[in-house]
This record gives structure tokens, C-alpha cells and sequence, in this order.
């Protein structure tokens, strides 16, 4: 592809070893793509340094300049979709609507900050320690230098929605994507060059983990999306020097089918869950309870469903599941197979490799007679299984659902939305959507994130942005509670606060 071939490495740094490069496959062929450069530690560095003296200029514009700069930035990716649909088709084996989505999302989360950040980081006042004599203001302030370490399922949305977030609140961003896809991040990097944001505000730096680990080592705030056991990883860096960060980690999201659920709606959203992305996404469905008494007709419907999806390695959106993106996550989805068969599961759809598609094509799997001692039910799977229970109460459903360490996203498919929003208040994750998977997470209104061990921190919404800012206080004094002495407490200013503080007993918004 034209953008590929522009950038490929090694590149003009003459630090770097013509070798120290990183090689990109498309993973539908297992062929090589191109190389990108194995960013260093040293290189890492200048980077943040480079963006540190960007972010003081960047963030003296205004919210509503840097928003504008940012739609503009959306509107030139819609119009060069196709560029980079294939780009991120060929990074990661998803087919043509799946990277759409990823566009679509980054873009309605782009609107929504730039409409909204204005009043979102507005400053504030508050009540000051004596009414009156006091005012209390507090201001949103930007870290600095945002690192963003990204994953490589959702290559464009995890680490733009990030991104975008962290721009508009001021701060300078170096992204770190996957070494799996990183041209996706370096297409929309250029992309963001023409619509004017600086170079040195938004910069992008290919590499593996060390690569990551130095931007956790020089930035002033840490962005992670990826696996929980690299997220303590971070957690612990970032702990030592003191830093601020949010973690997007693994799940093991449950779905709930109660008896009185729309069954073709349980089973559509039960396969779109489980299946999106080839179940390659945090917010997958890869355990399904069913009540007892509905059981059989919602297997049916689940099959028959499942004998029109299509899996496939060609272009265009009549596609519904792509590839595995590596080689160790099917490795992982056929262990978890093997292990539920061991122990007694069946497979009633699917269960085997596809290498008349390509090397890294596994068929949608349905097991059944599975229990919470297998791998399948207890470990993020990662992978196009949907493993399915029963359960005789709504209670053993809810206790079902919360056993397990982690805690991102649920889904309950029933007709009485009264009871769905009781259940979920007991379900322990970030987000529960009704009758429908994965709504949490494209609503960029609503703050989305983990509980348990699927992280620490919230994407989207006011909440989405907040963290990437520092509330400053600033208290100004008037006079009007005295002089101050060798002592502040004198009698004068003594008397002001307690009649300040029996004021508030009548008038408590001051």
C-alpha cells in the first residue's frame, strides 16, 4: 500500500541500528507487511522531551481551537476510509465492517469531547473556608505528556479514543501502539499533521514492550490498554515514580438469559458478544448463563444462527469474523477447548481450525456441559467461544456472573427492564448493558472501565476526560475577615468565620 511503502524502515535516525526493526504481518496470510523501527529508550526520551516543550504552547490555545484542530483531524479519516479500512484490515485479520466500527466510534467520541470540554473542564468554584472573606476556584490543569500503550485488537479506537481525550484537555501525547498494528496509529499520526496539530505535540513511537516500558519511565501520565499481567507491570512503574495512570485490562464478561427474554434477540446478541472481532476484545462475551427453563429453544436459535455466519478472508463487509490476529491467542482459544473437553464439556458447533481460509482461522465454537473448573469459564479466553450454563435462579445466575476475578462488562437479555437495572447493580463490573453486548462501550457519554482485575480508570464520558487533568485550588482572600498578625486566628477574623458559619445554617450556598 502506498502509505506502507512511504514509511517503511529503517528509518533516518542515526541512532538506530539499521537492524533494530520491528516486522509487521498480516495475519490472514502470515506474510510480512513491512518494518517499523524498534523505538529505543533513549529515543523514547527525546520524544517526551520533544513533547514536554510542545504542551505549553499547546495548551495556551484554547479548548475550542484544539477541539476544532481535532475535528478536523475526524473528518479527513472518514474521508480517507478506504486507506485506512485496508490498513487496518491487513494489520489485524478483521474484516471490513470491523474496522469501520473502530473509525465511527473514534469519530463520535472526537465530536464529543470537542462540543463538550469546554464545560467539562470549566473552572469551578467552591465553598471556601470563610464565606464571603474567601473564594475558592478550582482549575483543571493538564498533566503534561500523556503516554498512550495501546493494544493491537482495536488498533485505531483504543488508542485514539485515548488520544483525543488527552489532546483536547491540553496535554502532549506520545502513543505507543501495538507491534502487531502499528501503521494504523502511524496513518491517522499523519493524518493529524494535516489537519495541524504539531508534530511534536502528537508523536507516535513503534517498538515492543521495552518500548513502552521507557514511556513509563519519562511521561507525566500513563494510558494503558493491554493484559492485566502487563498492566501490574505498569501499575508498579508507574507507582515508583509517582505518577498518575488508568488501566484497561482483561475480562471475562458474563451474559445472563433470563426466562422471559426475547430469545432471537438473546441469541443474535449472544453471537455478535462472543464473536465480535473473532472475540478478540475486552468487552467480549465469554461466558453465557441461560435460565433452565428456556435452555433448549435458545440453543436452537443460537445454531441456527450461527449456520449464516460467515467467516471468511475477503474483502467486504458481507464478512462477520476475520482471523485471530496472532498465533498466541488461537494457541490460547485451543487450549481452553482442549481443557473444557477433558473435563467433560461437548462441542455442539464448530471447535476446529480453518486453513483452507488461512493459517490463523479458527470456526465459532459452542461448548456446552461446562463448569466454572475450567480454563473456558475462569481465564479471558480471547477467542470466538461461547461456552454456555444454566442456572435454576436468578440468584445463582448473579452469584455465577460475579465468580470470577475480573469484572468489565455483563449483559442481561430480558423484557423487563425494571428487573435487568436490579440485577445489574449486583453484577460487580464497570458496565452492564440490557439486551444488547458492547453498548457501554461505544457510548461516549458514559464512563466505561473495569472493576476487580480489568483495571483502574475510566474511558469516555466527563469522567473520560477528567482524568487526564489535575484539579488546581487556587483561594484568594479579600480583607473582609481582618489583617493578618502574628497570629491569623485573631478576634476579628474569628468572629467573621463563626458568623459566616451560622449563615450557612440559612443560607447554605454560600
Amino acid at each position: 500500500m502506498a502509505f506502507i511503502d512511504r514509511v517503511q524502515s529503517p528509518s533516518d535516525s542515526p541512532t538506530r541500528p539499521p537492524l533494530n526493526t520491528i516486522t509487521v504481518v498480516n495475519p490472514v496470510t502470515c506474510t510480512p507487511i513491512g518494518q517499523v523501527p524498534a523505538t529505543s529508550a533513549d529515543e523514547v526520551r527525546a520524544a517526551v522531551e520533544r513533547a514536554r516543550a510542545a504542551q505549553v504552547a499547546w495548551a495556551k490555545r484554547s479548548i475550542k481551537e484544539r477541539g476544532d484542530l481535532l475535528k478536523k483531524w475526524s473528518v479527513m479519516m472518514l474521508e480517507a476510509q478506504a486507506e485506512l479500512i485496508e490498513i487496518v484490515r491487513r494489520e489485524t485479520g478483521k474484516p471490513d465492517g470491523g474496522a469501520y466500527e473502530e473509525l465511527m466510534v473514534v469519530d463520535m467520541q472526537t465530536h464529543y469531547y470537542a462540543y463538550r470540554a469546554a464545560r467539562f473542564l470549566k473552572p469551578e468554584i467552591r465553598k471556601p473556608l470563610i464565606p464571603l472573606a474567601h473564594k475558592a476556584m478550582v482549575f483543571y490543569q493538564p498533566h503534561g505528556v500523556v503516554g498512550v500503550i495501546s493494544a493491537w485488537n482495536f488498533p485505531l479506537l483504543l488508542g485514539f479514543s485515548d488520544s483525543v481525550a488527552a489532546l483536547i484537555a491540553g496535554n502532549a501525547v506520545v502513543l505507543k501502539p501495538s507491534e502487531f498494528t502499528p501503521y494504523t496509529s502511524l496513518f491517522a499520526a499523519d493524518m493529524m499533521y494535516k489537519a495541524g496539530i504539531p508534530r511534536d505535540v502528537f508523536q507516535v513511537v513503534t517498538g515492543a514492550g521495552e518500548t513502552g516500558a521507557a514511556l513509563c519511565d519519562y511521561a507525566d501520565y500513563i494510558a494503558f490498554t493491554g493484559s492485566t499481567a502487563t498492566g501490574r507491570k505498569i501499575a508498579v512503574r508507574c507507582a515508583e515514580r509517582l505518577i498518575p495512570y488508568s488501566l484497561e485490562l482483561g475480562g471475562k464478561d458474563p451474559a445472563i438469559v433470563l426466562r422471559d427474554a426475547d430469545l432471537d434477540r438473546a441469541a443474535a446478541g449472544v453471537v455478535i458478544g462472543a464473536l465480535e472481532n473473532a472475540g478478540q476484545a475486552c468487552v467480549s462475551t465469554e461466558r453465557v448463563y441461560v435460565d433452565k427453563t428456556v435452555y433448549q429453544p435458545f440453543m436452537q436459535k443460537l445454531l441456527a444462527r450461527l449456520e449464516t455466519f460467515k467467516v471468511g478472508s475477503e474483502n467486504g463487509y458481507h464478512v462477520d469474523m476475520g482471523c485471530m490476529t496472532t498465533e498466541r491467542e488461537l494457541s490460547r482459544a485451543e487450549d481452553h477447548i482442549q481443557d473444557a473437553l477433558a473435563k467433560g464439556a461437548q462441542i455442539v458447533y464448530g471447535g476446529k481450525r480453518r486453513p483452507d481460509l488461512g493459517p490463523r482461522f479458527i470456526e465459532p465454537t459452542v461448548l456446552v456441559n461446562v463448569n466454572h473448573d475450567m480454563k473456558v469459564m475462569r481465564e479471558e479466553t480471547f477467542g470466538p467461544l461461547i461456552p454456555i450454563m444454566t442456572f435454576d435462579s436468578e440468584d445463582e445466575a448473579i452469584r455465577l456472573a460475579n465468580d470470577t476475578e475480573y469484572g468489565l462488562s455483563a449483559c442481561i437479555y430480558t423484557r423487563d427492564f425494571k428487573k435487568a437495572r436490579k440485577l445489574a447493580l449486583q453484577i460487580i463490573t464497570g458496565d452492564v448493558t440490557v439486551n444488547r453486548p458492547m453498548l457501554a462501550f461505544g457510548s461516549a457519554g458514559a464512563p466505561m472501565g473495569g472493576r476487580k482485575n480489568s483495571g483502574i480508570g475510566r474511558r469516555n464520558g466527563r469522567e473520560g476526560l477528567l482524568r487526564f487533568v489535575v484539579p488546581q485550588t487556587v483561594v484568594t482572600d479579600n480583607g473582609l475577615a481582618g489583617k493578618l498578625g502574628n497570629n491569623q486566628w485573631d478576634s476579628r477574623t474569628l468572629f467573621f468565620a463563626s458568623t459566616a458559619q451560622k449563615l450557612r445554617r440559612f443560607l447554605p450556598f454560600i
